[in-house]
């Protein structure tokens, strides 16, 4: 019997670190198939779903869980709807779920209720904003855990869940960045109508707990990117509460130093990143990706607080225009050494490994905490 294994994607983010797990399942024999919903299936952020529909071999289910402008709960109760209808058709072996986005945290919640076997893709991970409390609720109703860091590990084992069921890989998205990306980069300005050769990549997201200031936080921030006179291509946000004021900024960049774009493939978002100068903005690809590319990174605000300590990274706040002039002048085309703290890109391998154990497929759903102090495990 071919086991079935459903990833819920609702970003193009995430379904950048799913997609390489999907296509080593895929080519490992597992029957693979994706719940695509969330910022995929709006016009304004490029319509990625699109991007789920390009991989061949899988089943592609499409869900519009939001209007624009909903709040999160809202969200979140028309995910649990929705996924609760499908999983009741198409009962899956394994629900995939990355990370702490709110279609990650229903569709976990979904699975739990009904007793079907989970997975959460890097949970134990801190950034210090509502998205973390959304990862950790995850971590505790997956039933298995792949995670990117023996800290992250660590932090899983803190929150009582077994050690036999937490499953370090790495960052699964550093496959493809590990790998050469296909396209070059003289092609990826061709086809983004990108003006400049010399440039570095910038993408700020809103933070749910500070909707109130990111329209400030965004205008200090690309009054100080304008103000170096340097190059940026900026990748729209996403679609959490705050992101109309950081449009509202970005309408006001000037279009001959900024190209904006909603998205982009992720072969060539890969492509561009290798040959940018610099990563700045709030984006976990500034602290996780970047490293590993030898980037350097200026990561902004507090969205990914705690989350590494590379020596690429620098730490600024969005109106502190010192620091962000100073990394601009001196940190710009510089190269670091590979960061490999979230992996070395070789996760979609050790993911199929995991799978292929018969023990992976035992054992009860019914959880209960593991006091790992007391019991010595």
């Amino acid at each position: 019997m071919t086991r079935s294994l459903l990833f819920v994607t609702g970003t193009r983010a995430d379904f950048g670190k799913i997609e390489p797990l999907a296509i080593a399942a895929r080519d490992a024999g597992y029957g693979v198939g994706f719940f695509v919903t969330g910022m995929h299936m709006l016009d304004r952020y490029g319509l990625t779903k699109n991007e789920v529909h390009r991989v061949e071999g899988v089943r592609v289910h499409e869900f519009l869980n939001q209007r624009a402008g909903d709040p999160q709960d809202i969200v979140l109760a028309k995910t649990v709807t929705g996924f609760s209808d499908y999983v009741a058709e198409h009962r899956p072996d394994l629900v995939v779920v990355h990370g702490d986005r709110v279609e990650a945290l229903a569709t976990a919640l979904v699975a739990a209720t009904n007793y079907i076997r989970s997975a959460h893709i890097e949970g134990g991970e801190v950034s210090g904003t509502i998205d973390e409390v959304f990862r950790h609720c995850n971590t505790k109703l997956a039933s298995h855990h792949f995670v990117s860091s023996e800290a992250a590990a660590d932090r899983v084992r803190t929150l009582g869940e077994p050690s036999e069921r937490i499953h370090v890989i790495g960052s699964p998205e550093l496959d493809f960045h590990a790998a050469p990306s296909g396209v070059g980069i003289d092609a990826v300005r061709a086809r983004y109508d990108i003006p400049f050769a010399d440039y570095g990549v910038c993408v700020f997201h809103p933070v749910t707990s500070e909707a109130e200031t990111m329209g400030r936080q965004a205008a200090a921030l690309f009054d100080a990117l304008d103000a170096s006179g340097r190059n940026f291509v900026v990748i729209a946000p996403n679609n959490d509460p705050g992101s109309a004021a950081v449009f509202k900024a970005l309408d006001a960049l000037p279009s001959d130093r900024f190209r904006v774009l909603p998205s982009m493939r992720f072969s060539h978002f890969s492509e561009l990143m290798k040959n940018a100068k610099a990563m700045v903005g709030n984006s976990s690809a500034g602290v996780r990706e970047a490293p590993f590319l030898g980037i350097p990174s200026l990561d902004i605000g507090t969205r990914q607080t705690n989350r590494s300590d590379a020596p690429s990274i620098t730490s600024a706040t969005a109106d502190d225009a010192a620091t962000i002039a100073r990394f601009l002048r001196d940190d710009w085309g510089r190269s670091f050494p590979r960061h490999e703290a979230f992996g070395a890109g070789r996760a979609a391998a050790r993911f199929v490994e995991v799978l292929n154990d018969p023990a992976f497929w035992d054992g009860t759903l019914q959880k209960k905490f593991h006091d790992h102090n007391r019991d010595g495990a």
